[in-house]
């Protein structure tokens, strides 16, 4: 009982200290996102509380963080400026409309949920996810290189001089401390250790860099500071409830839903392999959906899983929904209490732990295993990563998925084999192996020689399954073209399920196919006693 209580009482430390360092986080990644997608920074901060808290309770992943991000914030720039556009200049109509876009967003991801839809990330090839991983890497780096950049007439231009020298200097000794403090003693939360050991050197040694204040100011924001959400009830009466209004927010709200989702699926199953524990991906579904439906409605910007954060919590030690939970409400109580001192944060410290992020997230392996996968599977890793950096994930895993897809059904249809041999009736046996569907039609129709075939000609499909209308359709043609010779055909050796695919699509069938099963291989299957004494015929 003690040593229950021992291990409870470590996990709600890690939890709480781990969730505290990504709030830190979590502010300038927000307030970034809310920049570009063209909204107050007020509006990405209430996203990363309101789905942060959410998620954190209701989720499928305990240990994943979720809040506003820039995959959804590219999708959310054309969205906003086109609905400032049907409004009058100043009435800031855009906001609007991308609150009620969250929310049908949400409603679409609540669905997703219900209907089961999270276990088809299943079918996500491991390619794929390792491209996924990279490419965010090569994101999440390239993002913080805007942290090199001043505004300067209205133009961002890089540091130079003893400013980036302080600048790289500050986040070198930050991703030094998160090296190197794990290295004495484990029971520190590193990155939150440096961020408070770099942000001690600025303000008592009074170095001029960027803060979280200077770079919310720089973007046009007048500070951190903020009440609680307030319900928009002007979303009601500015967005009328029209099938033009339907029409705009549907196509985004759709994108945003499965840009969402992926990314939270994606990085639900990255979460897995950390810690080696089993998530609910259809419950992560409905309360990413639930988040972002109560987000729209409190004037947030929408959001889903974030996989910067969610590697800092799994790395601080954080494990359970505690540590979620406490970086919204810190979140929250940096906004409404601790304005003054996080704006005085340097933003080197946080560069720094996203380096970090990046090094940790980056699947080195994948430069080891180049010469040891299939070519295809390395194009795809490519690919993805390379769309994921050009675009955005959802089409990067989408294109990644689709290119998988073809690849394994091209391999599968040139597998399809024919040995061929003549019984003493001199009945003609085709012995068909391979998977016969769409891909491999064509070359199980080339097996066959119809005019010079015997009287009597036997399909077995003994090593072969039917899969598919396509490979249906090619035997029932086939059969046609042998009757048409005046010619015998017997299908022999198909399963079950082959034969009440056949059966239902066309009575003809239950005259050409053989029911009894001649074959040993089918008595020993049948047969658990024959089973046993076969294995002992060959002392297994």
């Amino acid at each position: 009982m003690t040593e229950f209580i021992t291990k409870r009482t470590a996990n709600v430390k890690n939890d709480i200290l781990s969730g505290l360092t990504v709030a830190l986080a979590l502010v300038p990644e927000a307030v970034a996102f809310a920049f570009v997608a063209g909204v107050d920074p007020l509006v990405g901060l209430y996203a990363a509380f309101m789905i942060g808290l959410i998620t954190s309770i209701f989720g499928g992943r305990p240990g994943m963080i979720s809040g506003a991000t820039g995959a959804l914030a590219v999708v959310m720039v054309s969205l906003v400026a086109e609905g400032n556009t049907m409004g009058e200049a100043g009435e800031n109509l855009g906001l609007y409309y991308l609150f009620a876009t969250v929310i049908l967003m949400g409603i679409i991801q609540f669905l997703a949920g219900v209907l089961k839809l999270g276990k088809f990330v299943r079918l996500i090839p491991h390619p794929v996810m390792m491209g996924f991983v990279n490419g965010l890497a090569i994101v999440i780096f390239l993002s913080q290189l805007g942290m090199f950049k001043n505004a300067v007439d209205g133009e961002m231009v890089w540091m130079q001089g003893r400013q980036l020298w302080i600048m790289l200097s500050l986040v070198a000794l930050t991703m030094g401390i998160m090296l190197g403090l794990p290295k004495l003693t484990k029971k520190l939360p590193e990155a939150l250790i440096a961020i408070l050991v770099v942000s001690a050197i600025v303000i008592f040694g009074d170095i001029d860099v960027a803060t979280v204040g200077s770079f919310i100011r720089e973007g046009g924001g007048e500070g951190l500071k903020g009440g609680l959400p307030e319900f928009q009830t002007d979303i009601f009466s500015k967005v009328p409830f029209t099938w033009e209004s339907i029409k705009f927010i549907f196509p985004y709200a759709l994108i945003l839903a499965a840009i969402g989702l992926i990314e939270s699926l994606m990085t639900l199953n990255l979460i897995d392999d950390l810690t080696e524990t089993r998530g609910n991906s259809n419950k992560e579904c409905m309360a990413q959906g639930g988040a972002n439906i109560v987000t729209g409605f409190f004037g947030g910007m929408g959001g889903c899983a974030m996989i910067g954060q969610s590697i800092i919590n799994i790395k601080g030690g954080g494990r359970g929904r505690l540590s979620g939970i406490v970086a919204a409400l810190a979140l929250l109580a940096f906004i409404l209490f601790a304005s003054g001192l996080i704006e005085q944060v340097p933003i080197a410290a946080l560069v720094g732990v996203m380096f970090m992020v990046v090094i940790g997230t980056f699947a080195w392996s994948s430069f080891r295993i180049m010469n040891k996968i299939p070519r295809t599977d390395l194009f795809v890793l490519i690919l993805v990563s390379g769309l994921t950096v050009l675009f955005d994930l959802a089409i990067a895993v989408i294109a990644g998925v689709i290119v998988s897809a073809l690849v394994f059904s091209w391999e599968n249809a040139i597998r399809i084999r024919a040995r061929k041999r003549m019984k003493e009736d001199g009945t003609k046996i085709y012995e068909i192996w391979g998977p016969l569907f769409f891909g491999s039609i064509s070359a199980f129709n080339e097996k066959f020689d119809i005019k010079n075939d015997p009287e009597k000609v036997e399909i077995d499909f003994v090593e072969s399954r039917v899969s598919d209308h396509s490979a249906i359709e090619a035997i029932f043609n086939l059969v046609k073209k042998y009757e048409a010779e005046g010619k015998q055909i017997t299908l022999k050796h198909l399963s079950e399920d082959c034969k009440i695919l056949l059966y239902k699509s066309s009575p003809k069938f239950h005259q050409i196919i053989e029911e009894d099963i001649d074959d040993p291989r089918y008595h020993l299957a049948e047969n658990p006693e024959a089973f046993s004494k076969g294995l002992g015929e060959y002392n297994l």
